[in-house]
């Protein structure tokens, strides 16, 4: 080991905080054996090393169009095209229904930018959602990215957009339609998106409106590694900020059926990024580890230091780019148990609303 590494090693083992040259040298020289050990240390600030917990969850995609048009994207289709699609109240609750049976209580609603669906049309639903199942489901309304074009399309500032969600009963906006939070990537790649800055003024909004919010990024498209640490680095930032971050959730980009093509990013190269990103985002409580995108091959980023994961039953979204759903939820958690793992499901987080900060 360098001396470098032996003195960044030494800085994370008595809680010191890495910096983004530090966090490219150990990309680049560091082995996967110290990446785990340091990953663990700061994971063991928080969770018990032997513990990790997981929820059962659904994605309901209430429509499938969308205006943006990011070249990554299989999932959407333009308005007045073939094929697209709003579900009507019924279709959610019986989705919410099925994955009650399923033994799940999480939902997260992601559509995209619809441009005939005003912002009522979700405070209607959400509020019909928390009216007929009240505290037994929780639900992550919307993504930070849909929320910003919610409160254009509306006319309102993100604060009066938040305040409208949360009458609706909405208790979180996730941090989704991040991808890679750098400007450069978003003029390559979804260029009708919102900018950086935009994004983080509106989850700053999300957070001072007293709603829950987390954190995620998708890596493997073509983002370079300074654009990923500039993500990372952006969030921590926001996290000191702000402390609204719950979790952190990376995921790998799915080529198939996209413009963009490329192809998978290897379940090595992951694992090394959920190290690195649980070493980095010292501030965040909960860094979360893919079975959507990774299969069982997720599991074993509880050994990079990720605490928690999904079990999901759909995602419209990821799996029309070509990820493949395992519904046998029982087969699925004794691979982290024969790793060492007491796995204990954790309950979808029903806060209690403060008042949002004037």
């Amino acid at each position: 080991m360098t001396e470098t590494l032996k003195e960044i090693a030494a800085r994370v083992e008595t809680g010191g905080r890495i910096t983004v040259d530090d966090a490219r040298i150990l990309w680049t020289e560091a082995g996967d054996d110290l990446l785990c050990q340091l990953a663990g240390i700061v994971r063991a600030r928080y969770h018990e090393p032997d513990r990790a917990t997981y929820m059962v969850m659904r994605i309901i995609n209430y429509t499938n169009v969308c205006v943006a048009q990011c070249d990554y994207c299989a999932f959407y289709v333009l308005p007045n095209q073939t094929g697209g699609y709003v579900l009507t109240r019924e279709d959610v609750f019986e989705k919410i229904d099925s994955l009650l049976e399923a033994g799940g209580d999480l939902v997260g609603f992601n559509g995209g930018f619809n441009p005939k669906l005003p912002l009522h049309y979700y405070c209607d639903l959400f509020r019909a959602v928390r009216d007929r199942y009240g505290r037994d489901v929780e639900f992550y309304a919307l993504t930070v990215a849909e929320f910003m074009y919610l409160a254009d399309r509306a006319e309102l500032s993100y604060a009066d957009t938040a305040r409208e969600l949360r009458k609706a009963g909405v208790h979180w906006v996730t941090g989704g339609g991040s991808e890679i939070l750098t400007e450069d990537f978003r003029a390559r790649h979804a260029k009708f998106k919102y900018t950086v800055a935009e994004y983080f003024e509106a989850q700053r909004a999300i957070v001072e409106a007293g709603l829950k919010t987390t954190a995620t990024m998708v890596i493997g498209f073509d983002e370079s590694l300074d654009e990923r640490l500039e993500h990372l680095d952006r969030t921590r930032r926001f996290q000191d900020e702000t402390g609204g971050i719950f979790s952190f959730l990376s995921w790998t980009y799915k080529p198939y059926g996209t413009a963009f093509g490329g192809r998978e990013v290897t379940p090595g190269e992951y694992l090394r990024h959920i190290a690195l990103s649980r070493i980095f985002l010292d501030n965040v409580r909960h860094v979360r580890t893919s079975v959507l995108t990774l299969n069982e091959d997720a599991f074993r980023a509880l050994d990079y230091g990720a605490d928690d994961f999904d079990l999901p039953i759909e995602d419209e979204v990821t799996q029309k780019a070509g990820a493949r759903i395992d519904t046998d939820l029982d087969r699925l958690l004794t691979v982290p148990k024969a790793m060492g793992y007491r796995v204990e499901y954790r309950r979808a987080e029903r806060p209690l609303l403060v008042d949002a900060v004037n």
